[in-house]
């Protein structure tokens, strides 16, 4: 059953990962698609909120990893997906993760789980506007990585670039990052822009409904 974190924005449990549904103005956006096991709990969300897949107008993808991208190939969606540079190039199949990273190695592992999309992918860059949503790059969790925010939804979308454990915000740790240096790096760079936004939504642990970008303030 999906949660109304903030007004438009609803948390769709996906069992080990979680994705976001927003009704951003007139637009439905997808944010992540969980994997390819999940898709059957996708669209059972969007149905429990009165919506089929083929009413999804963008996809946000935060990032290119098998828990993210897995049901986007069978889910139903009919729109574009909109992923930062690297990660969109994986996701066409004009790219594969780097075998010299143990991320990219793993990712290479998962890959064969993953149907490329028939679906338009667009590269977004950092600062770019989506509705209301910008785009903003995190790299570290891959280099791909990006994060969207609406401050006019009071939301973020922050992909794996955190993680949350008891009600806290906590950097992606290094067994599932490609540089956790960069991973810092990237938080410091979104706190200094000194966002505003109630909900932080990230694909593990539960999304803070209220004081997202304090808790993200706090490990910045």
């Amino acid at each position: 059953m999906p949660t109304e974190l903030v007004p438009g924005v609803f948390h769709l449990d996906l069992g080990m990962v979680s994705a976001y549904v927003v009704e951003d103005g007139e637009d439905l956006v997808l944010c992540d698609a969980g994997t390819p096991w999940s898709v059957d709990r996708l669209r059972a969300g969007l149905d429990d909120l009165g919506y089929a897949p083929a009413d999804v107008d963008r996809v946000l993808l935060t990032h290119w990893d098998v828990d993210h991208v897995g049901g986007l190939a069978t889910l139903g969606v009919d729109a574009p997906v909109y992923a930062g540079d690297e990660d969109a190039a994986i996701l066409r199949g004009d790219a594969k993760p780097p075998l010299s990273n143990h991320k990219g190695l793993l990712q290479r592992v998962m890959g064969p789980f993953v149907t490329t999309p028939d679906l338009p992918v667009r590269q977004v860059g950092d600062g770019e506007t989506l509705g209301s949503f910008t785009a903003y790059r995190t790299p570290g969790h891959t280099p791909g990585h990006t994060a969207f925010v609406s401050e006019a939804l009071d939301v973020a979308l922050l992909g794996d670039l955190v993680m949350e454990r008891k009600g806290a915000l906590r950097p992606s740790p290094w067994v599932v990052c490609y540089d956790t240096g960069q991973v810092r790096e990237s938080i410091r760079s979104l706190v200094e822009r000194e966002l505003d936004f109630e909900a932080a939504c990230m694909g593990h642990g539960s999304p803070l409904p209220e004081g997202g970008s304090a808790a993200l303030d706090r490990i910045g």
